[in-house]
């Protein structure tokens, strides 16, 4: 990465992360996606995926570390709790939050994308800034971040259910509510067979609550039932 302008990734890690890399590069590769490399072979050859690798390891780690020496829970609600921790969603909300978007290497396919492939992105680069914490710092400083973006919203998710299994939770609320069962509809596939894109709506008593994306309808009902849930919360506050 010789001769790349970097002050602008040493600013950021000042503000955001707390210190000034020894070693910038690393935080450069970490905001670098594979489609920037692709596009740019003859001067960079280094993407974020291997940091990501190291990164989502850490993250794990920390955040099991953190519920087994806090909570005294069972092992499938502190299961629960960590996959609500550092779910897509959880992490690029994260990623967002911490503004390092404008600093992320993509093609330019990428940053017209959609915004979940916008999410997706945002949370490997977050994944990847955790990796190069780690190799940078150690695992103090990996953990120390981690706790501010990510354990420090367990509160929050305790408080509006979203660590909870969302198709079962929308099925409670639902007959709560309105006395009736969700049901699942296909509303659309785009894509060839190998990789296909489903979106489905989440319907009570007809009326669609909630439409979910994903790779599959399984992984589509999930994001339909938690927007749908997201609606319920809505109608609740008027």
């Amino acid at each position: 990465m010789t001769g790349m302008p970097t002050a602008p990734y040493q600013e950021f890690a000042r503000e955001h992360i707390g210190f000034e890399y020894k070693n910038i590069d690393l935080l450069v590769t970490a905001l670098t996606h594979r489609s920037y490399v692709n596009e740019h072979k003859k001067s960079v050859s280094e993407h974020n995926e291997r940091l990501e690798f190291l990164g989502d390891a850490v993250l794990e780690l920390v955040v099991t570390d953190y519920l087994y020496n806090t909570f005294s829970e069972s092992e499938g609600i502190l299961t629960s709790w960590r996959a609500a921790l550092v779910r897509t969603e959880s992490i690029g909300e994260a990623g967002d939050k911490l503004g390092y978007e404008p600093l992320v290497r993509m093609s330019r396919g990428e940053k017209n994308g959609s915004s979940r492939a916008r999410m997706q992105i945002l949370a490997n680069a977050f994944e990847a800034v955790i990796g190069s914490i780690y190799l940078e710092r150690g695992y103090d400083d990996a953990a120390e971040f981690i706790h501010k973006h990510i354990t420090s919203k367990l509160d929050q998710i305790l408080e509006n259910g979203t660590w909870r299994d969302p198709k079962s939770h929308l099925q409670e609320v639902s007959q709560r509510i309105d006395g009736a069962t969700p049901v699942y509809k296909v509303i659309e596939e785009v894509g060839p067979d190998h990789d296909k894109v489903f979106t489905l709506g989440a319907y009570v008593n007809g009326k669609l609550m909630g439409k979910g994306v994903g790779p599959s309808k399984q992984h589509a009902q999930q994001e339909a039932a938690r927007a749908a849930l997201m609606a319920y919360e809505v109608l609740q506050r008027k």
